[in-house]
């Protein structure tokens, strides 16, 4: 399958917004680089009226230029080793690939080849997640992953002591990927594939981590609701700074209170418990 490869100079501050905005428009891979990023899109699916729409949006303020070309049989390995980072959460979690070295003075190691998926710990969103994950209890907990993408929550859980971690995303190559980080991890998980509905998870969860966006978090809450052990934590983000207030609207009634917010870059990720 051929690919479509979008070149796209742009301002820093937007590269996570653009990144987000057109994941949602069926791009399924990023690359940051010294100019803004690299986005791609397989061709079949390409939908040419919401890229331009999306582009157009951003042009002025983002001081946006676009290369387009096509890329046949994709090496995705080799093009993520040659742009691919380790990154530092505090000095909590190094997240690497596996073609880079362990750093032994951090607390916890995970290893991340992302090929396609997203959730690498680059994003505010994800980066967010494991600090807030870090702060919590996890020892002897079961624990929900909704929309794994990479996996890197969900092997964070287990390595945090999470008795038992389920997880699943909608996309087939998350799944594929994810389950490939968890061997890489040594961590005893298995992504399903499927929306919340779907999966049906049965039982009930003492933590929920849901890395998703605001549509998606709004649609499902009543079913978080329902797995969520009294007491338990639902950990939220994919959204906005600007978006906290009807996440919480939403919240409220079903009889979550704020436990913690925080932003980075525009982006909220909020820690909610189930009274």
């Amino acid at each position: 399958m051929d690919y479509l490869e979008f070149k796209i100079a742009c301002l820093e501050e937007y590269r996570e917004i653009l990144i987000a905005e057109l994941a949602e428009i069926g791009f399924d891979s990023f690359l940051e680089t010294e100019e803004g990023i690299e986005a791609y899109a397989p061709e079949n699916d390409f939908d040419r009226s919401s890229f331009d729409e999306l582009i157009d949006k951003y042009v002025v303020p983002a001081h946006i230029s676009v290369q387009e070309n096509i890329m046949s049989k994709v090496n995705w390995n080799e093009e993520w080793e040659k742009n691919y980072d380790p990154i530092a959460v505090e000095d909590l979690v190094y997240v690497r690939a596996s073609f880079h070295p362990a750093q032994p003075e951090f607390k916890y190691d995970i290893v991340i080849n992302p090929k396609m998926s997203f959730g690498t710990g680059h994003h505010a969103t994800t980066y967010q997640m494991l600090l807030h994950q870090a702060e919590l209890d996890h020892q002897g907990k079961r624990v929900l992953d909704v929309g794994s993408g990479t996996g890197i929550l969900a092997i964070m859980a287990k390595l945090l002591g999470a008795d038992q971690v389920e997880a699943f995303d909608i996309d087939e190559w998350c799944v594929e990927n994810g389950n490939e980080n968890f061997q890489l991890n040594e961590v005893e998980i298995k992504m399903d594939i499927g929306t919340i509905r779907e999966v049906d998870p049965q039982g009930t969860f003492d933590i929920i981590l849901a890395n998703i966006n605001k549509n998606v978090l709004l649609d499902e809450m009543e079913i978080y609701t329902e797995l969520l052990a009294p007491e338990g934590l639902l950990l939220l983000s994919g959204f906005y700074t600007e978006d906290i207030e009807d996440l919480l609207e939403r919240c409220t009634p079903l009889g979550f209170s704020l436990v913690k917010k925080q932003s980075k870059d525009n982006w909220a990720a909020l820690v909610l418990e189930k009274k």
